[in-house]
């Protein structure tokens, strides 16, 4: 990745990142969607001028271990823990970035073959349906925010006019 067409980003003795395209202070996050994008860059200790990339991707994965669905077991991460030091340390290095890279094409293969077949992207479907979803969900809760802040307003006059309503139909006679 160190290449002189990557990004620069620099990360200052108070630990925060500079991205030098964008001319702003970044976080992890920001880090994580160059990733997502395919981004190439490169992180560089300002004070030390090394490169720290590894550093900076490991962090990413921790937090996203750390927030949300973890993706490596608590054995998993003590499997690999084991590994370093040992006569196997670059076989098992190889062995997972070739592992990581096969399933990653078979789950594209999945995907074009899905698609050939219903003619959709499966994953686009459901992130399609996802969103719609969440905002419908939003929708829903607007309108019950809405719904209970206008009874919060005038809720004794509405309660109380819909109540007598409801005593009046009491005495009607069944249809």
């Amino acid at each position: 990745m160190n290449d002189s067409s990557n990004r620069i980003i620099k990360k200052y003795p108070n630990r925060r990142l500079y991205d030098t395209e964008e001319s702003r202070y970044i976080t992890l996050v920001d880090i994580r969607r160059l990733v997502l994008e395919k981004i190439d860059f490169v992180v560089i200790d300002k004070k030390s001028q090394d490169d720290i990339t590894r550093g900076i991707l490991l962090q990413v994965i921790a937090d996203q271990e750390d927030h949300g669905d973890p993706v490596m077991s608590q054995d998993f991460l003590a499997q690999i823990i084991r590994s370093y030091g040992g006569t196997m340390q670059s076989m098992m290095s190889s062995y997972l970035e070739q592992s990581l890279r096969l399933f990653m094409t078979q789950q594209q293969q999945v995907r074009d073959k899905v698609k050939d077949v219903v003619g959709v992207d499966p994953v686009g479907v459901m992130t399609d349906i996802a969103h719609k979803n969440y905002e419908r969900w939003k929708s829903v809760q607007n309108e019950i925010f809405r719904t209970l802040t206008r009874i919060s307003g005038h809720g004794s006059d509405r309660d109380k006019s819909a109540h007598e309503t409801n005593e009046d139909d009491n005495d009607r006679p069944a249809a």
